[in-house]
């Protein structure tokens, strides 16, 4: 009886196992949702603007990008918005399936993701300072001992430790904050993606782009979690490629820079 006993239960156990595999399966595989994670304080690229209702909405060049891989797919798109240092944290723990964020490829990032084709390629990196101080700043060596303001976990954080090795970094999550701290001069200058850094420059008359040159723009590219085991990237791909060749991308940097200056703060 004991042995009949046994035999049963493990092979109830068997069975409730491959069930929850199954399930596990299905649920990644078939999930009606694609959940891009992002950091929705960057115009052109990601932010957040009021409907005519009042409601929140989030638009931008990378939320189009979201939007078309998650219709390619027959997905509904969800956004969940976080600072941009935590993204990376929580594709690993597959709490979101991708992240678009202007991100870049570099060494770390590559030891924990995997990235679709770029989809886009940004100005270079360029520096922000107010208006009345634009002639101060015409070199990386005239930054030597001044406080210049970062995104946290950017490459243009890295730029400022690596390439400015005598200025101090102000590294913030909100690049909205940064741009607050160059306003009330609690920064000197903060470097920006350049698209980024032209949006804040023609929408506030008393900051400027230093002449200072930072060199070439990495392209842009979409995160998912490393090995993709959702199997995204070849969907993913495919969309980019067409809509980069179509004029899909072109048009929605047209569509996100003709409501920059509307992102709430």
């Amino acid at each position: 009886m004991k042995k009949m006993w046994k035999k049963l239960m493990a092979t109830l156990t068997v069975v409730a196992m491959a069930g929850c595999m199954a399930a596990c399966g299905s649920s990644a595989e078939t999930s009606s949702e694609l959940v891009l994670g992002t950091s929705a304080d960057y115009p052109p690229f990601e932010f957040i603007v009021l409907d005519e209702e009042g409601n929140q909405q989030y638009v931008g060049i990378d939320i189009s990008v979201a939007q078309k891989l998650a219709e390619d797919m027959d997905k509904e798109l969800r956004v969940v918005n976080m600072s941009f240092d935590n993204l990376m944290l929580s594709l690993q723990k597959g709490e979101i399936d991708m992240v678009i964020a202007a991100v870049e490829v570099n060494e770390e990032r590559a030891k924990v993701a995997d990235f679709s084709d770029p989809y886009y390629t940004d100005y270079p990196p360029m520096i922000l300072v107010k208006a009345d101080k634009k002639d101060e700043y015409t070199s990386i060596e005239a930054l030597a001992g001044k406080t210049v303001g970062a995104q946290t976990g950017t490459t243009k954080a890295d730029i400022v430790t690596n390439d400015m090795p005598d200025a101090t970094l102000l590294a913030l999550s909100s690049v909205m904050d940064l741009v607050n701290n160059l306003q009330y001069d609690k920064c000197d200058a903060i470097v920006l993606d350049g698209a980024v850094a032209m949006q804040y420059a023609e929408t506030n008359e008393d900051m400027v782009i230093s002449d200072i040159s930072l060199g070439e723009a990495a392209p842009y590219v979409v995160a998912v979690q490393k090995g993709d085991p959702k199997g995204l990237l070849e969907s993913f791909n495919k969309t980019i490629g067409t809509a980069v060749s179509d004029g899909s991308v072109d048009k929605w940097i047209e569509e996100a820079d003709a409501i920059s200056d509307q992102a709430i703060e």
